[in-house]
């Protein structure tokens, strides 16, 4: 491999925003000053779905990674019918007409996401198609009843009896029999059966419980094999259903309403959760998927007794419920992955000999997960809870993994006398019972647990760790973009902060006050929070920025974020843009902007990167009168997207990078490879449909992600400043 460095030389492509110029601006015939300047929220979500799918149509993406990006497809998509669907089907069978932001009403909604998401299912099914062919030739196959040996059958008989049989449920659909309930994301397979003696119909369902795994690995002498479950029960109906024979079938999977109600009132914010949770589970059928040949009879039953209109129903030519592949993305094949990457320990850490609270009273330290490790964040509570110097802690959970580190320290710290304080989150969705049993748990081991607002989600991600030093208490905190959550954290790229500054100890401090007693806090130092203070500061700071491009002077805007849809927001950006602000914007997901639109936003480019990582970390840079990038320019991280939830009715933290080396990081690299990439980004039109830019002949495909994966982050190393400043270049391979 040869590190080829990034060209600066025209043909530039329109995804390099730190090089190229800002395309022409195109006229639109809609009213700017109207709803039409904005994008749909939901549209925009499919769109952002798209461009996940379409990357298990890359060949540069290894074949089973793919396979991860098609699972992920599906599986999103289920999520957003749950709940974004499931609330606008709610509001619109209310007869609510009431519109978003873009001037459509529920029903309209509804209309052009079913046609949005019917073509996105129907591709997602011919992308399986295309991809298992390419993985049979990589002696890979997930093969179908027709493909089996008697040896096989042999193998799939004794898997069936000792590992399927005993857990499965065969149900008859008479008037004995009422159909049964299927819960939300159910699996099952209905079933026509005429009896051999006297040719009696029977018709019955077999519920697939969530325990059995949807592929069965075949033996095989080299490669891998995969049979789906759906055909493992129908090779053996003769066990289930004695005397009977099989005539038709088909297999349907269901999405219930999963959004949560909870009473504003409610006296005890646990216990509710648990009834709510167990509403959840009894929601109104949204969708039925199932197999596209399914028999008359059985379609007719199973709509009927669910129940659910022709119009909610989905016919599936091929795997019913693809987001089950991504059990065949197995760390056998590493040939089919991504090449490994191990998270870096930082340089100044390792100075310190893992002593954390040591390399953080050096200086102020930003890092950069996953390409540093997440163990750092587990390995400061750890080293808190340990340690005989530390008084308190105080941790926020939004949401983490079930068998959690920082819990388990937690607990620790608890169990040793230490002072801690656990604020979490019940309203993180899909969530909240894993919560709920960690509440459960931090309470037993003698720690005070706090769960916040009932109107407003506490979705901060924050840390405190208070220690002894001398004759007086030095206060350790810990802001962070993402959860803390260390799987998660191995592919989502979010920032962790350190920092033993007194100011922003005690506005951590204020924060959990804050939410543990209701008072608003007062006299923030370097802290703005929502949902009081953190938008009108945004908004100052667009005006401010705005002021500056007036004078004359240099102006710019950065943002990195996972959604953009706040009108207000939108509205400001669109006023600076007007005023001759240059705006760059990397929007993973949602972005209810319209760029580059002639008279509403000439100076205002997006563009979304997906890739290996997903991009979770959010981030404005205000260039102050000083343009972009530049060592005067302010500079902040947060935990919100900029959303109407984020902004007004969520407890969110935005930071500002003051540490000239942190400044620098988070302009120079970390915005600066972003602005730059080519090889995983999609630009977004003035239409609100993002496309693929293309690179221009001999030019270098610059990836943020292997940069990042190469180069250490500033404020990590030993040695490094503000002026060691890495040049975007990566091994081209």
């Amino acid at each position: 491999m040869k590190a080829a460095a990034l060209p600066r030389t025209p043909p530039k492509s329109l995804a390099d925003f730190l090089a190229a110029p800002f395309p022409a601006p195109t006229s639109l015939d809609v009213d700017l000053d109207g709803p039409a300047r904005f994008v749909n929220r939901e549209l925009s979500w499919l769109g952002f779905n798209w461009r996940v799918l379409e990357e298990a149509e890359n060949p540069a993406v290894p074949l089973l990674e793919r396979l991860r990006f098609l699972s992920i497809s599906a599986t999103n998509l289920d999520e957003f019918y749950t709940v974004r669907v499931a609330g606008l089907r709610e509001l619109a069978l209310s007869g609510n007409t009431t519109p978003a932001a873009d001037g459509l009403s529920p029903a309209e909604q509804l209309r052009l996401i079913d046609a949005d998401a019917r073509e996105l299912m129907a591709r997602q099914q011919e992308v399986l198609v295309a991809l298992r062919t390419d993985l049979e030739a990589a002696d890979f196959a997930i093969v179908s009843r027709s493909d089996l040996s008697d040896t096989d059958c042999a193998f799939l008989r004794e898997t069936f009896l000792n590992q399927v049989f005993p857990i499965l449920t065969p149900l008859a659909i008479d008037p004995a029999h009422p159909f049964p309930f299927i819960p939300n994301e159910g699996f099952a397979l209905a079933l026509e059966l005429h009896r051999r003696r006297d040719g009696k119909l029977l018709r019955a369902l077999l519920p697939v419980p969530h325990q059995i795994d949807r592929f069965v690995a075949l033996p095989t002498e080299s490669g891998n094999r995969f049979l789906p479950l759906e055909d493992l029960l129908l090779l053996n109906i003769d066990s289930l259903f004695p005397g009977h024979q099989l005539h038709g079938h088909c297999a349907f999977r269901v999405l219930r309403d999963s959004d949560l109600e909870v009473e504003e009132e409610a006296e005890d914010l646990v216990r509710e959760f648990e009834v709510a949770l167990k509403r959840r589970r009894r929601g109104e059928v949204i969708r039925l998927k199932l197999s596209e040949d399914a028999p008359a009879g059985l379609r007719a039953v199973i709509m009927e007794e669910l129940p659910v209109r022709e119009e909610e129903v989905i016919e599936v030519n091929g795997i019913v419920g693809i987001g089950a592949l991504a059990e065949l993305v197995i760390d056998s094949r590493p040939d089919l992955l991504w090449p490994p990457f191990t998270p870096r320990v930082p340089e100044r850490v390792q100075d310190h000999e893992g002593d954390m609270f040591a390399a953080i009273r050096q200086k102020d330290m930003l890092l950069h997960h996953p390409y540093e490790t997440f163990d750092m964040v587990v390995r400061f509570l750890r080293q808190a809870a340990r340690d005989p110097d530390v008084v308190a802690i105080k941790q926020t959970l939004y949401r983490t993994s079930k068998q959690s580190p920082i819990v388990e320290a937690l607990c620790e710290a608890a169990e040793d006398g230490k002072s801690v304080t656990a604020l979490v989150e019940l309203k993180a969705r899909f969530d909240e019972a894993a919560n709920i049993r960690q509440s459960r748990r931090l309470e037993r081991s003698g720690a005070h647990v706090i769960y916040g607002f009932i109107n407003y989600k506490t979705h901060a991600k924050v840390s405190t760790v208070v220690r002894r030093e001398g004759e007086r208490l030095v206060t350790y905190t810990h802001y962070g973009t993402g959860n803390y959550h260390p799987i998660t954290a191995r592919f989502y790229t979010d920032l962790s902060f350190f920092t033993c500054d007194a100011a922003l100890g005690r506005d951590a401090t204020k924060v959990f006050n804050y939410v543990g007693g209701y008072a608003e806090p007062a006299g923030m130092e370097n802290l703005h929070l929502s949902p009081a203070g953190m938008k009108p500061f945004l908004l100052e700071r667009i005006a401010a920025e705005t002021e500056h491009a007036s004078a004359g002077r240099p102006a710019a805007i950065w943002a990195k974020l996972n959604s953009l849809i706040e009108p207000d927001m939108i509205d400001a950006l669109y006023a600076a843009s007007q005023a001759g602000v240059e705006i760059s914007l990397v929007v993973r997901g949602i972005c209810g902007l319209r760029p580059g639109v002639k008279g509403l936003s000439e100076t205002i480019r997006v563009k979304s990167v997906i890739g290996r990582f997903l991009e979770h970390s959010r981030i404005v840079c205000f260039g102050n009168g000083h343009g972009l990038p530049s060592r005067g320019a302010r500079v902040f991280f947060s935990s919100a997207d900029w959303m109407g939830r984020n902004l007004n009715r969520r407890v969110e933290t935005l930071v500002e990078a003051l540490n000239p080396t942190v400044k620098a990081q988070i302009t120079e690299q970390i915005m600066a490879a972003n602005m730059a990439d080519t090889a995983q980004s999609w630009v977004m039109g003035p239409d609100g449909h993002f496309r693929r830019a293309p690179l221009p002949e001999g030019a270098f495909a610059f990836s943020c992600h292997k940069f990042f994966m190469e180069n250490p982050s500033l404020s990590g190393r030993g040695s490094a400043g503000a002026a060691d400043v890495p040049q975007l270049t990566h091994k081209d391979d």
